[in-house]
C-alpha cells in the first residue's frame, strides 16, 4: 500500500455535513436529532465513526518554496464575429504541474483551470458553452444572478459533444464570482481535475473607487486550491477521494505549485478564492502585520476592515489589501495558514508602486429593520457525515421540491448545524441564485467583514445563522455543503421560486 493511500485511510472521513431542512417549528428539531444519532450509529460501522475528523485534525500542506512565480488567468477575450459574447469550453488535456511531467487535467479553454470573464452590471452577455469532456458535465455561474434556466444546476447537463448558449442580463453590482462544473455525484472529482474559473463583474461605482485594478500588476486573483499527487504526479481522484470531503498536502494557487507573488512597494489587492474540495483556511501573513478587507463574495464591504485574518470555508471569496509599502520588505514576507503553512511567499521589489489612498467609502449596503424583524421563514437544520449526508433526513432528488418563495420577495431562513456523535464540524452553505445577507449569528450581528453581499456561509457545529434572501429570478434552484463530496453524496435541497 502506498504511503498516499495509507494517509487518506488514516485520515477517514474528516468532514460531516448535514442538512434537516425543515418547515417545522425549532422544538421539533430536538427529537429528530436523537432519532438522526440512533439511526447514524445503526447505519455506521465503529471504523466509520472514528475515521471521521474535523478540520482542526486535517494533514497540513507542504509549504510553498516560491520557486515558480504565479501565474495570472488569462483574460477571455470576447468574440468577434457573431451575437455570442464568449465561447467557454470544458476540456481535458495534460498540463506541466511539476517540472519534468505531465498530469493529465480538466480546463475551461485550457488544458487547466480557466480564464476570467470580464462582465459590466447593465450589460446583456450571452455565452456558448462546449463539453469537450468524454462525461457528462454542466457550467454552474457560482454566485451569479440568473435565471435557473442559465445557472447551470445539476438538471443542465451537457453530454459529451454538446453544447449550449445561455443568455442573461447582469443586474448585481461590482464582484468577483467564479464559475465550475456541477454535475449530481461528479462535481468533486471534476473539479480537483481543474474545472475552475473566474468572472469579475464592474460596475459604475467600481470604475470610480480609488482600489488597485490594475489585474495582473496589483489586483491578482488567487485560486486556492489543495490536491494529492500520487508518485507519478497524476491527481488520480479515485485513490485521493474522501467521503468525508478530499484534502491533499500540496497547494496550488492559480494552479501554480510551489508559487511565489513579485510586488511593488504599493498597496496590492489579492481576491482569494477557496476552490479547494473541502479544506477550510485562516489566511494571514507571517509578519503579523494587519491589512484591509475590502469584499466578500458578492460585493464591496462598505468601508475597509482592518483585519489581522480571513477565514474561507470551500467557495467563499474575500478581496483583501496588502499596503507594501508600509510592511518591512527585508523580511521573508509570506501569505500564511492558520497552523503556520506558507501559502504565498512575496517578492517585494525595490521599486515604488502607485501611491495612493483606499477609497473609505466602498459602497451602500444595508441590512433594513424591516429585514432584522422578519420571521424565519425556512428553517434548516445540517447533519450528517460521508456517506450518511441528508437534508431533511433524505438524500436528494432532482424530482422533489424542498422549498417554494416567491420572486422578488426577502424571506428570512434559518441555518442550524446540529453536531454529530463525533462533535461536528463547520459547514459551508452555498444558495444558488441569489446573494443574501447575514442577519445574525447565534443572536448577534455578524463581524463586521461579513457585513456585504453572500452566497456562501460558514456554519459552526451547534451554531444558528439567519440570512435575508431574495430570488430575483423564477425557476429552480440548488442549496447545499460545498463540501464537493458532501454535495455528491445528496447532501443538496431545491427551491422552486415562483
Amino acid at each position: 500500500m502506498n504511503s498516499n493511500k495509507l494517509a487518506l485511510m488514516m485520515l477517514g472521513g474528516f468532514l460531516i455535513l448535514s442538512g434537516c431542512v425543515k418547515e417545522e417549528p425549532a422544538e421539533v428539531r430536538t427529537d429528530q436529532t436523537m432519532m438522526n444519532h440512533d439511526e447514524m450509529e445503526d447505519g455506521m460501522s465503529h471504523g466509520e465513526m472514528e475515521g471521521h475528523m474535523s478540520h482542526d485534525e486535517v494533514m497540513q500542506l507542504k509549504d510553498s518554496t516560491g520557486e515558480n512565480e504565479l501565474i495570472v488567468p488569462p483574460v477571455l477575450e470576447r468574440n468577434i464575429d457573431g451575437d455570442v459574447t464568449y465561447t467557454v469550453k470544458a476540456q481535458k488535456g495534460e498540463t506541466q504541474i511539476f517540472n519534468g511531467s505531465k498530469t493529465k487535467t480538466y480546463g475551461y479553454n485550457g488544458t487547466f483551470l480557466g480564464p476570467m470573464l470580464q462582465f459590466t452590471k447593465g450589460e446583456t452577455i450571452k455565452i456558448r458553452t462546449i463539453n469537450e469532456l468524454d462525461q457528462e458535465t454542466t457550467f454552474h455561474w457560482h454566485g451569479l444572478e440568473v435565471a435557473a434556466d442559465a445557472d447551470g444546476g445539476p438538471h443542465d447537463a451537457l453530454q459529451p459533444g454538446e453544447e449550449r448558449v445561455i443568455e442573461f442580463k447582469v443586474t448585481q453590482e461590482a464582484a468577483t464570482l467564479w464559475f465550475h462544473p456541477h454535475p449530481h455525484g461528479n462535481t468533486a472529482d471534476q473539479v480537483y481535475n481543474g474545472l475552475a474559473g473566474l468572472i469579475f463583474i464592474e460596475d459604475e461605482n467600481s470604475k470610480h473607487l480609488n482600489v488597485p485594478d490594475d489585474y495582473g500588476k496589483n489586483d491578482f486573483p488567487l485560486i486556492i486550491q489543495d490536491k494529492l499527487f500520487d508518485e507519478n504526479h497524476q491527481l488520480n481522484y479515485r485513490e485521493a477521494r474522501n467521503e468525508d470531503g478530499t484534502i491533499g498536502d500540496t497547494l496550488l494557487i492559480n494552479g501554480t505549485v510551489n508559487p511565489k507573488l513579485t510586488v511593488e512597494k504599493e498597496k496590492v489587492r489579492l481576491r482569494i478564492v477557496n476552490g479547494s474540495n473541502a479544506r477550510n483556511y485562516t489566511f494571514k501573513l507571517n509578519s503579523g502585520d494587519s491589512f484591509v478587507q475590502i469584499g466578500t463574495d458578492g460585493g464591496f464591504l462598505n468601508e475597509p476592515v482592518t483585519v489581522q485574518e480571513v477565514t474561507l470555508t470551500p467557495s467563499e471569496r474575500a478581496e483583501i489589501v496588502i499596503d507594501f509599502q508600509a510592511i518591512d520588505a527585508t523580511s521573508d514576507l509570506a501569505l500564511v495558514n492558520e497552523d503556520g503553512s506558507v501559502l504565498l511567499p512575496f517578492d517585494i521589489s525595490h521599486s515604488n508602486g502607485v501611491a495612493s489612498e483606499l477609497s473609505t467609502q466602498l459602497n451602500d449596503f444595508t441590512l433594513t429593520a424591516e429585514e432584522k424583524n422578519l420571521p424565519v421563514n425556512k428553517t434548516v437544520e445540517l447533519f450528517g457525515m460521508m456517506d450518511h449526508v441528508t437534508i431533511n433526513g433524505k438524500k436528494f432528488d432532482p424530482d422533489r421540491i424542498d422549498f417554494t418563495q416567491e420572486q422578488g420577495v426577502t424571506e428570512v431562513w434559518e441555518i442550524y448545524n446540529k453536531p454529530d456523535m463525533m462533535g461536528g464540524m463547520i459547514h459551508p452553505f452555498h444558495v444558488h441564485g441569489a446573494q443574501f445577507k447575514i442577519i445574525s449569528r447565534d443572536g448577534a450581528a455578524p463581524p463586521e467583514n461579513e457585513q456585504g453581499w453572500k452566497d456562501s456561509i460558514a456554519v459552526h457545529p451547534d451554531e444558528t445563522v439567519k440570512i435575508a434572501i431574495q430570488f430575483k429570478n423564477k425557476g429552480l434552484y440548488m442549496f447545499h455543503c460545498h463540501i464537493l463530496e458532501h454535495e455528491d453524496n445528496g447532501m443538496m435541497g431545491q427551491v422552486l421560486v415562483e
